[in-house]
């Protein structure tokens, strides 16, 4: 069974070291890639600027926080992506404002979630995200993409 890709959109290097070693210690087959801002979410979502390689993302976890492009941001982009729109986006950020919320629903997001403050809860929530969307869902497959 191949690997699920998933993209990690995070700038906050203990986000990022807690999420990946969460996800790796997981029982389920995934390959991490990270990105630490919007602009470059975007190129490796574009396969562009050092990025032409990249694999199509099966899951893609989005922080709204982000330097050069937001969260908001990039999400209207892939959702306003054909090639893009199909892949799953769960909000993962620090934000329970209503606004960030409904904008992101709004904008198509298919789970907002907030970080938990406490490392056990937050390596709890991501253990559940890996669970349900990797274990659980059938996530689409576009082979033109990948």
């Amino acid at each position: 069974m191949k690997p699920v890709e998933i993209l990690l959109v995070e700038d906050n290097e203990g986000d990022i070291i807690l999420t990946t070693e969460a996800l790796e210690e997981g029982k389920i087959n995934n390959s991490i890639s990270v990105v630490k801002d919007g602009w470059e979410a975007v190129q490796f979502l574009e396969k562009k600027n050092g990025y032409e390689g990249a694999v199509t993302p099966d899951l893609i976890l989005l922080d709204i926080n982000l330097p050069k492009l937001n969260g908001h941001e990039v999400l209207n982009h892939i959702k306003s992506n054909p090639d893009l729109t199909h892949i799953p986006v769960v909000m993962l950020t620090t934000s329970s404002s209503e606004v960030d919320v409904m904008k992101s629903y709004k904008n198509h997001a298919n789970c907002y979630i907030t970080k938990p403050v406490d490392v056990n809860n937050f390596l709890d929530v991501i253990s559940k995200i890996e669970s349900f969307w990797i274990s659980i869902v059938q996530l689409p497959t576009n082979i033109k993409s990948r």
